[in-house]
């Protein structure tokens, strides 16, 4: 369903400002909801050298976006059991530096490695083999202990990339083309450019004039920022981490991704970071994705999964607000067209469980089993979601009890009590 006029003219006035503001030469944007691309816009005259005006099939450098589609190889070599995430590093790098940090530290940035690598600054040099990156490596710059605190780093990224490599035995970006850009058909997102596509500029502060930035090989560094893509292709990547393709990953293990794993204590939930993904919470709703910068180049893609809709920002500017635009785009968006609530239908009959619907109490505390989604789903002072495990066994889905076993205590009459986690519910209160 397309957006009204009074919505992308709002929209627009986002990017707009962003532009003009942060003295972007051109700047690209789109929304998407409920699994589609439903506006797109561009502001700015200077995609490229000539002039050429920007738009939504132009590619960009998405800088560290990549790094999600690093974190999503990790976790499909997890999920076919190559690795575990409590792996040491130097399980899959014998020799390396930090090799005592796990898997989990380098997804979530909680390994206390330093941020860059050694030597002149990657982004703006040629790259190197991940050979001569290994033997740079030195545990005497750590940033400080795994696990103190979540500290960025783009080098744990490059050793990431080489883990997947290794024990795919394919390159980074082979895999990331086989394995995540085909079957989500983003076929306008490369290694290198190819045309039509944006040149890198900074703005020279007093003059306000463009100078060129390059674009080199990042090498080993690659899995950390080096591909290019189109607000299109970003708007089917946005639309995958809101529902998943069981192809590229399962829903359990995006979600899995998208909890808290690590975060700054200056600014805790409000900016923390998953498993290879960022986390913003804007209350009471959370916004999950990345940002990316490369030289020249600015990204940002995030999506709100609960209400099914995203927003995707690329501009060709070193500095200034974009990475951030898609948070101020999905406001904009419900602020104008609010999300509706899933309509109500009726529930199905459970192929297990049915008994156990209706009043229990813990104690005297009276609580509900209802059926909600197709889903067991306990109400009331213990609030959680149930999947059935066996005969008279559930597993929480949610909430204070995932994980949690529920089991169904039995008399000859049918269920007269419920052992959830050591606490039991029975069908009349205490008493009586």
């Amino acid at each position: 369903m397309s957006l009204r006029s009074d919505t992308a003219a709002a929209l627009y006035a986002e990017v707009a400002a962003a532009q003009a503001e942060w003295k972007l030469p051109s700047i690209n944007a789109g929304v998407v909801r409920d699994g589609s691309l439903v506006w797109t816009g561009s502001r700015g005259q200077f995609a490229t050298a000539d002039g050429e005006l920007p738009g939504p099939d132009v590619q960009y450098r998405i800088g560290s976006i990549s790094k999600t589609l690093t974190a999503l190889l990790v976790m499909q070599c997890r999920d076919d059991g190559l690795l575990a995430l409590n792996d040491a590093v130097g399980k899959h790098l014998p020799g390396i530096a930090f090799g005592d940090r796990t898997i989990r530290h380098l997804l979530a940035h909680s390994s206390g490695m330093n941020a860059e690598p050694e030597g002149p600054w990657w982004e703006r040099n040629p790259g190197v083999s991940f050979e001569e990156l290994a033997a740079a490596m030195n545990e005497s710059q750590a940033a400080g202990p795994a696990d103190r605190r979540h500290h960025y780093s783009n080098l744990g990224y490059g050793l990431l990339g080489e883990i997947v490599s290794r024990l795919r035995g394919g390159s980074w970006f082979d895999l990331v083309r086989d394995r995540i850009l085909a079957p989500l058909e983003m076929r306008r997102t490369s290694y290198f450019p190819v045309l039509p596509a944006a040149q890198g500029f900074s703005v020279h502060p007093f003059s306000g004039r463009l100078a060129s930035e390059p674009a080199y090989d990042a090498g080993a560094m690659a899995p950390a920022g080096q591909l290019w893509s189109t607000i299109e292709d970003l708007a089917r990547y946005a639309c995958f981490l809101i529902d998943p393709v069981h192809e590229v990953l399962c829903r359990d293990t995006v979600e899995e991704m998208a909890a808290p794993s690590a975060a700054d204590p200056r600014e805790g939930l409000a900016a923390s970071y998953g498993l290879g993904l960022r986390l913003h919470a804007d209350d009471p709703h959370l916004f999950i994705g990345h940002t990316g910068s490369m030289p020249g180049f600015l990204a940002g893609l995030f999506v709100d999964r609960a209400r099914r809709i995203g927003a995707v920002t690329l501009a060709n500017g070193t500095y200034g607000k974009c990475a951030t635009v898609p948070l101020d785009l999905m406001r904009t968006l419900v602020a104008h067209e609010p999300v509706l609530p899933q309509e109500w239908v009726p529930e199905p009959e459970l192929a297990q469980g049915e008994e156990l619907l209706g009043l229990w109490y813990w104690g005297n505390t009276p609580l509900t089993m209802v059926v909600s989604g197709g889903i067991l789903q306990l109400t009331g002072a213990m609030s959680s979601r149930f999947s059935p495990a066996g005969p008279d066994l559930y597993v929480g889905r949610d909430g204070y009890f995932a994980g949690e076993k529920l089991r169904v205590l039995r008399d000859p009459d049918g269920a007269h009590e419920l052992n959830l986690a050591t606490f039991t519910l029975t069908r009349t209160p205490y008493g009586v």
